[in-house]
Formats: C-alpha cells, structure tokens, sequence
C-alpha cells in the first residue's frame, strides 16, 4: 500500500471512531476529517469544498424544504387519513407506512419518497406517542429497500447497467432488477415493519423541549362549502377527536350555548368553540374545512373596506366630471381641456397615493406565534376588542391558552389574564410590535400552521411535477427539486423567510465536507486495494464465496461512501472478478447493485440516512442497531436469490 492510502485510511478510522465517540458534533468531525485531507495533500484545496456544490448536497437541501411545504399546507394531513390506518397500533401504523414508502420508491427517487411521507411519519410518532427516530429509521430503511425494486428506483441500478452495456452486454430493463430486489424489500420490510423498529434508540430532539402551554380555546365559522354543513355536532366531534380537538361551545347568531345537544344540525355560519392542541389546530381544520372566525371577520372588513373605497372614488370621480362639465360651459373649451388636464392629473396622483397607502411598507408574510402574557402586563382584564387590535395592530388574536380554565364569553370579548398564552397572526413586524407595547414574551417557535385551501393540492401537484420530471429523464433530481423550491417560494406556499429555517444545515455541511473525503478514498485506490485483498485471501476461486464477498464489500463501501461512487468503484472489479472465475458476470453486477444500495450502519452511507439524522435526534453510533440485523436478513435473502435468478 502507498502512503496515501495509509493516511486515507487512518482519516476514516479515527473519523469513525470520533464519530461513534460523539463528543463532538457530526458535522465538526466531518470538517475536521475534510481539513485532514487537505493538509495531507489527498484533497487538492481547490477542491476543498466542491461537496457542497454536489447534487447529493442540493437534494438532501430541496427534499429537507419540500418536505416543510407538504407539512405545513395540510398535504401531509390528507395522506396519512386516507392511506394509513387511522386506529391502529404502533407496530401495525409503522409497517403500513414502511410498505408504503418502498412501494412508491420502485417508481420515484427513493430521496422523494421518503420527503413525501417523513412529514406523516413525524406525525405518527406524535400521534402514538413514541420517539419520532423509531417511526423515520424504518421509514428510510423501507425507501432503501424499495429502490432496489427497479432501474430508476436508486441512481446505483442506472450505474450498474451503465456499466454493463459498456462491457458489451447491453442495458438492464425497467424490471429486470425486481425478482431479487421485490425479494429483499418483502422480508425486509417484515422484519423492520413487525419487529426492528423495537430496536431503534429512543432519542428525543434537543429541540423539543418547549413552553408548555396546554390546549388552544378558539372559535371556527362553518362556512359555505365545509364538510360540517348539515352534520350533527356528533358526527363532526366524531372527526375532531381524530385530530386530538373537541367541541366545548356553539354559537348561532347572537346565542351563546355551553353545552350544545349532540343531535344539533350545523349549519352555515354557525360558530363553533374547539379545544386542540396547539400543533394538531391545523390539520383540526383541515379535516373539515372550518375556518377560523377571526380570518373570517379580517376578510370581510377588508372587502368592505375595499369596496368603501372603490364607491368613494366613483363618487369622486363623478363629481369630478360634473365639474369640468361645467367648467366647459362657462369658460370655453380651450379653458376647460386646460383644466381636464390638470384634474386628470390630480387624480392620477391621488390614485398613486392611494395605491401608496394600500401597499404595506413592511413584508406582507403571515406568522402565527404564540405570545404570553406577563403578570404586570396592562393588558390584563382587556380584552381584544377594547384594545382594538386588528384597527391599531392588523393582527388576529386566533386563540387563547388558560391553563385549563374555559371562558364562557366570546374569544374578542374573553378578558385577557397574567399568564395567558394567546396565539396571534399577522406580519412579524407587527406582532413585535404588539408584544413589545403590552409586554408580551414570544414562546420559541413551533409548527402551528392553518392551512390554507388549495395550498396542499397545488404543493403535491409541484412535488410530483419534479417526481415525474426525473422519473422519465427530463431533468436531474438535484435541478428538478430545485425548481420545486423556487416554486415554493414564489407561490408562498413556503414563506421565503422560513425556507434556510427548514434546512437542517449541520446535516449539508456533514453530507459537503465528506464527499471529498470519499472521493479521496477512490481516487488513491484504497477501496481497489481493500476490495481486491479481501478477494485474493478469502474467496480462493470459489464463486460462490466470491459473490458474498462482492456482496459484503460493496455494502461496507457504501456505509462509508456515497452509494453511485461505491457502484462506481466496484463494477469494474465484479467484471473482472466474474471474467477470472469464468462465471456469469450478471450475479456479481446485482450484487453490486444491491450491495450498492442496502447502506444501513451509518448517517453517510445514503442520502435518506443522512435527511432523518436531525428529526429522529440521532446520534452517529445509532444506525447499526437496526442496520445491522436489516444487512445481515439482505445477505442471507439476496444471496440464494441471485444464484436462482442469476445462475453462475
């Protein structure tokens, strides 16, 4: 071995060992290793940092922001009640959705499997009340297996039968990949589905500890095209439990009632008090299609604003009319074209100051944001009305929190106490505003959305726009999520301020400081080297032994590498290996394909490893819990198959 590939080496061992150690971040261990490489001339420095412009890195960014997209307009709410089973238990809920995203991982990116369904699977694990990495590992795990199944399912299968037809034996099909990788997704899925989710590690977000504020009191209108119009309160407290919510008031014009009969009929306009949870609030909503009343009032006195201001300008105008009318009569015509001139141009710029007035000088994004009440705050015993918050603030008071004590009167008219939580909408710099006037404290932002109507559909129609974009080679992934994304952002479906907030960054800077690493690691020959001694001193001619060799190896390079660079590395060294033996070079090309993609030891192996490392609170060390079982069942199902399918 040469120098370089005894320094490669030991980077990646001691990388390993800080890794699993983790004492230090991920993503400082990452640089570290990145900067060893530099130092030790094994990464030109002009290179240092070309990882982060690599399309790994961009779609691992995209997926992370497509993913908060789908959340946050209700998408996400949608699939998961009408895919997944809404009673089941844990183990039933995380096997359904395993199945699901291996499933749709044979016929898209297996990345844009797993952003469509991570959303749900957070949701899930909430809803079950387990860690959230116990639903995301076998979630990744299962979108792996799945893009086994065809060629375009994991970008190693298009690789190797790059190669292939370079050795003259032309491409793979669509499904020619099936029969062995339909084999290992099923007992994989199985295994991870039934029991291996058991053995993932229980860890908590560092994140998550918030302010707890106990459940939201607010006020919905059942408008004109709900689901709840012409339902008893019955059925629709039916579907609110779903959702963690229920019905605690009702109101119908100017008739307050505390506890309405549940044979009641809802009908348009009536008003209902729902008690949720701040994070379930949204998709509360949703699944009804409510509204929530003060949106509703802050629509209409825009409109009637609106339509105020339009009457008094055609009044204006009018009037204006009859005065050069008159004007004309008395004075002549020259003195009265004089003076249309100079009213029309009066009046274009009294529109332009009216135009002026009407455009928001401040960015016109809506947050929600959860303020509490301080004990000396003057707005005790206020109520919103009293301080006319939408005149003087134009922000929303959507719902307040009382630590379990129900007010009886209306939410604009419930006076506000010490120690209340309110949630309010408006543009950011007015809910500051607000906040900092009646000293209000701002709780560290959670994921409290309403949803608005359209959003989710038009959010899925982009995403699977992309999907489709990359599934028939139009486009590659990294360009396609990226117009995804841009998209996003200007149909606001995600707020341009809140997209480099849905990244998790130490996750791009960790997958951008070691795919240089990786590439040093190919281009010095250690993983030739490695590949090659293994083969020379355990498979001894036998074929068979060599297979699993191949098999092994290639998925111990892909923990540690990117999968298209180990797919890369060890085609040509399975061709050579099977032209040796003189056996069919097909086996050890599927081996190599699947070896490629069944990464599941470590954050680095695969990009889906790499995008739950954050949300599932992961630590580096975690992986192997569960990966290595789901290895060893790959091995020992892979194995029989390919020599069946693929005979020597």
């Amino acid at each position: 071995m040469s120098q370089d590939q005894f320094i490669i080496i030991a980077i990646l061992l001691l990388s390993m060992v800080m890794f699993m150690w983790g004492r230090w971040r991920h993503d400082m261990v990452a640089g570290g290793a990145l900067l060893a490489c530099i130092l030790t001339g094994l990464v030109p420095s002009a290179d240092a940092f070309t990882g982060f412009g690599h399309p790994a890195v961009i779609t691992v960014a995209c997926v992370l922001v497509l993913s908060y997209g789908l959340q946050i307009t209700g998408a996400v709410d949608v699939l998961s009640q009408r895919i997944l089973p809404s009673s089941a238990g844990p183990t039933l809920s995380i096997f359904s959705l395993t199945a699901l995203a291996a499933v749709l991982s044979g016929f898209m990116n297996n990345v844009g499997a797993l952003a469509l369904l991570m959303p749900v699977a957070i949701q899930m694990a909430a809803k079950q009340g387990i860690p959230t990495g116990r639903v995301l590992m076998p979630l990744a795990f299962g979108s792996i297996l799945g893009g086994t199944t065809t060629l375009i399912g994991t970008p190693p299968n298009l690789i190797v039968s790059g190669f292939r037809a370079e050795s003259g034996l032309g491409h793979y099909s669509m499904f020619d990949f099936s029969p062995v990788g339909v084999s290992i997704t099923v007992v994989g899925i199985l295994f991870v589905g039934l029991i291996g989710w058991r053995l993932v590690p229980g860890r908590k977000q560092a994140e998550s500890a918030s302010f707890e504020t106990g459940t939201y009191l607010t006020e919905v209108r059942i408008v004109a095209d709900s689901k709840a119009v012409g339902k008893t309160l019955r059925e629709v407290e039916a579907t609110l439990e779903k959702e963690d919510a229920q019905i605690v008031g009702m109101v119908r014009g100017d008739v307050r009632v505390i506890a309405p009969y549940s044979r009641r009929v809802i009908r348009e306009d009536d008003i209902l008090v729902i008690e949720a949870e701040p994070e379930s609030l949204g998709s509360a909503l949703g699944s009804l299609g409510l509204k929530l009343e003060e949106e509703v009032i802050s629509k209409k006195a825009s409109d009637e604003e609106k339509d105020s201001g339009d009457s008094k300008a055609e009044k204006e105008k009018s009037a204006d009319k009859s005065q050069r009318k008159d004007l004309i009569n008395k004075r002549g015509r020259k003195v009265a074209v004089k003076s249309e001139k100079l009213s029309e141009s009066s009046e274009t710029a009294e529109t332009s100051q009216s135009e002026e007035k009407k455009t928001p000088s401040k960015s016109d994004e809506l947050v929600i944001q959860e303020l509490v009440v301080m004990p000396d705050s003057n707005l005790a015993g206020r109520t919103a009305s009293d301080i006319e918050l939408r005149t003087r603030y134009g922000i929303n008071l959507l719902a307040v929190s009382r630590q379990g004590r129900r007010s009886i009167k209306r939410l604009r008219s419930t006076p506000i106490r010490g120690g209340d939580v309110l949630l309010m909408q408006g543009v950011p710099e007015a809910v500051s505003g607000f906040a900092n006037d009646f000293r209000c404290v701002p709780l560290a932002q959670r994921d409290i959305r309403v949803p608005v109507k359209g959003q989710a559909l038009l959010a899925v129609g982009i995403f699977m726009s992309a999907i489709l974009a990359t599934a028939f080679g139009i486009l590659p992934v990294s360009i396609a999520f990226s117009a995804a994304v841009l998209a996003y952002m200007a149909l606001r479906i995600v707020p341009p301020r809140s997209v480099y907030d849905s990244i998790d960054w130490p996750v791009i800077v960790l997958l951008g400081a070691l795919l240089p690493v990786a590439g040093a690691m190919a281009s010095t020959g250690t993983a030739d080297v490695l590949a090659g001694a293994l083969l020379d001193w355990l498979a001894q001619g036998n074929a068979v032994i060599a297979l699993v060799l191949i098999l092994v190896v290639t998925m111990t390079l892909s923990d540690f590498m990117n999968n298209a660079a180990t797919a890369a590395v060890m085609c040509p060294l399975a061709i050579s290996v099977a032209s040796q033996l003189g056996v069919n070079p097909d086996s050890f090309l599927m081996a190599v394909a699947i070896g490629a993609s069944c990464a599941f030891l470590t954050p680095i192996g695969h990009q889906n490893n790499t995008l739950i490392l954050g949300p599932g609170g992961f630590k580096f060390g975690d992986y192997w819990r569960l990966g290595l079982p789901v290895e060893i069942v790959v091995v020992v199902v892979s194995v029989p198959t390919l020599l069946w399918i693929w005979p020597l």
